[in-house]
Order: structure tokens, then C-alpha cells, then sequence
């Protein structure tokens, strides 16, 4: 049998390879997402890790990790669970109030709403119009929820694809807390044949930007949990320390802070104090929320030395782009060309620099003629 020419070979075996990994990426591409979250939670609690395995065994690898495992779950579904009560608990009582409000036809609305120019009048129409007659508008709401039931499902299905990937992060946890070290050589490893041994300087530049997004994400926490509890202080809420608490781990999690000031707002509401909850929402959206957008870019900034504009368009395209798994991936890549640039400038030789007489002007007048 005649053996084909090695060219052929070759040129067969790269098609081969770009089928594979096109069948590959089509298989995988529903998990990229969980996974990309598992290696951020992992590595972000890789030292935690250590210390548990260090009491269990190093020949207890998945006794470790499966404590881990549970350990993580506990943190992230524990508030999750208490949110989903919480929000319950607080839409529930604010249906209650309103729905009595209307039923008795006394809708309320504060003077100063109602003394705002322009639109207070308007607002005082309406609410008359409601209270003299209070089923019309319960026959209006009934048939826009009939009408957008949809989206409801929409919301729903939404809703249960998550939560189904945050399933996924919690099992792919497991192998990467028993298998991690092993991974991460032979990736390393393999990028090494691809890129050459510069390839370490660029998991360097992956492992410090990652950490300072991690510091930033706790330090940014902090400050909105801070500036959220000044809120609840002002407005005289019950427990604010505790409310406070809650912001915080509430905060650790990419746009959980307007749910726990939103709830706030709305306890305040349905217990008739609208002044405190108007406040508590407006100094929520403009102040705390708005901090996150520049104290996280500037933490992360100043840990990694890369320029606060590309951490901010890192952060803010990378959520953009990818979700919020795009908090971490954002700011990876823009530090990675960063990194590549800066190698290219530092290898670029001198003789290509160009001169400083770059204007006309500079040109020195003894230059020969062009003709």
C-alpha cells in the first residue's frame, strides 16, 4: 500500500486536529462558563485548601476536597437562600400594604411628592382617579400580568439555567481542589510548546491580576457595606449592624448590593416611612453603587500597575461581554496584551526608534536638497 506524501500527512492531520476542536468547543461551549467560575473560586481559596488538606492527608486528596467542596456551598448557597427569604418575606408584606391601600381606596402619597413642579399635579390626578375607583385598576394590573405571563417564564427558565451551571461550579470544585496541581502543570506545560518559556511570565501576570480583582471585589465589599450601613443609620433602621453584615457578603457578589439595600428600602416603604425609603434607594444607586465603579479599578490598578482607564474598560467591557464572569476575565486579558506590548517594546531594538526631528521644522537646514 502506497504511504501518502508526508506534506499531505501534514496538511490531513491539521484539518483533523481543526475538526476536533471545533466538535470540542461544541460540546463544552454550555460549560465554559461554570468551569471559568470553578478556577476563579478555586484559586481564590486554593490556600484554605492547603490548610484542610494538611490536616486531612496529603494521601487524602479527596477527603480534602470534598470538604471544601461543602465548605464553599455553604458560603455561597447560605446567603443565597437567606436572600431569596428575605426578598420574599419583604415583597410579600409590601403586596399586603398596597393591596389594602387600594382596597379601601386611601392610597397615601407624601407632600412633597405631591408638591414636586410638573409632574406632583399629575401624580395627584392619578391617585385620585385610583381611590374612586379602586377595581378598575385591579382589573388593569390582572390583564397586563395575563398579557406578560410570558416573560415570566422567561424569568423562570432563566432563573433554573443558572442555577443549574451553579451546580455545575460546585461539582467541577471537587476535581479541581483534589486535581488542581496536577492541571495547572500540564497546562503550563503545554502552553510552554506553544508560546516558549515566556509563557510563565504571562501565568504571572494571570495569577497577579487575578488576586488583585479578588482584593478589589473584598475591598469594594467593604466600602459599599459601609456606606450602605451610614444609610440604614440615617433612616433609623432596625439592627443596622446586622443590615450592615448583610450588605457586606451581599457585596461580595457582583450587583448583590441593590438587593440588599433594595430590600431595605422596601421594608421602609411598607412600613409607611416613604421619606427614609426614597432616601435609603437614592443614596444606594447614586453613591454605593456608583463607588463600585471606582474604588474596584483603582484597587486593582494599583496592585497590578497597569493604568486605571484599560482596569475600568477591563472591568466594565468584560461584564459587558462575558457576564459577570467578565469581572475576572475583563481585566486578564488587557493585563496579558499589556504584558505582551510592554515584551515587545522592551525586545524592539534601538536603531528603529525614530529620530527626535520628527516636525519639518527640526530638520537641520544643511540637509541636502531633494532635487
Amino acid at each position: 500500500m502506497q504511504e501518502l506524501n508526508p506534506s499531505l500527512q501534514r496538511v490531513l492531520l491539521f484539518c483533523l486536529c481543526l475538526i476536533l476542536i471545533f466538535l470540542g468547543y461544541d460540546v463544552l461551549k454550555y460549560f465554559i462558563v461554570p468551569v471559568l467560575w470553578a478556577s476563579i473560586i478555586t484559586y481564590m481559596t486554593w490556600p484554605i485548601y492547603k490548610y484542610i488538606q494538611a490536616r486531612c492527608g496529603e494521601h487524602r486528596r479527596s477527603l480534602g476536597a470534598a470538604i471544601m467542596m461543602c465548605l464553599v456551598t455553604l458560603v455561597i448557597g447560605l446567603p443565597l437562600i437567606f436572600a431569596v427569604f428575605l426578598l420574599q418575606q419583604e415583597g410579600r408584606n409590601l403586596y399586603v400594604d398596597l393591596h389594602s391601600q387600594l382596597i379601601s381606596g386611601h392610597i397615601s402619597i407624601p407632600d412633597f411628592i405631591l408638591n414636586l413642579p410638573m409632574i406632583g399635579p399629575e401624580i395627584a390626578r392619578i391617585v385620585q382617579e385610583i381611590n374612586a375607583n379602586p377595581s378598575s385598576l385591579t382589573q388593569t394590573m390582572n390583564t397586563w400580568i395575563q398579557a406578560n405571563l410570558s416573560y415570566g417564564k422567561v424569568v423562570a427558565s432563566e432563573i433554573s439555567r443558572n442555577l443549574v451551571k451553579l451546580g455545575f461550579v460546585i461539582m467541577t470544585l471537587f476535581f479541581f481542589y483534589r486535581d488542581g496541581k496536577v492541571i495547572l502543570h500540564q497546562v503550563s506545560k503545554a502552553l510552554e510548546k506553544i508560546v516558549g518559556p515566556r509563557v510563565h511570565h504571562y501565568l504571572d501576570t494571570i495569577s497577579d491580576t487575578t488576586r488583585a480583582v479578588v482584593y478589589g471585589v473584598g475591598l469594594t465589599a467593604v466600602a459599599q457595606a459601609l456606606l450602605a450601613g451610614l444609610s440604614y443609620f440615617v433612616a433609623g433602621v432596625p439592627n443596622p449592624m446586622v443590615l450592615t453584615l448583610i450588605t457586606f457578603i451581599f457585596a461580595l457578589i457582583p450587583f448583590g448590593t441593590p438587593f440588599a439595600y433594595g430590600a431595605v428600602s422596601l421594608w421602609l416603604f411598607s412600613q409607611g416611612q416613604t421619606l427614609e425609603s426614597i432616601g435609603v434607594m437614592v443614596w444606594g444607586v447614586c453613591i454605593v453603587s456608583t463607588s463600585d465603579n471606582v474604588i474596584r479599578p483603582l484597587v486593582i490598578s494599583g496592585a497590578t500597575q497597569i493604568p486605571f482607564i484599560l482596569i475600568m474598560f477591563g472591568v466594565l467591557g468584560g461584564i459587558a461581554s462575558f457576564g459577570l464572569v467578565g469581572l475576572f476575565i475583563g481585566p486578564v486579558l488587557l493585563a496579558v496584551l499589556l504584558a505582551i506590548w510592554r515584551e515587545w517594546l522592551h525586545e524592539s531594538p534601538e536603531a528603529t526608534l525614530l529620530p527626535d526631528a520628527t516636525m519639518a521644522h527640526d530638520i537641520d537646514d544643511q540637509s541636502p536638497p531633494l532635487y
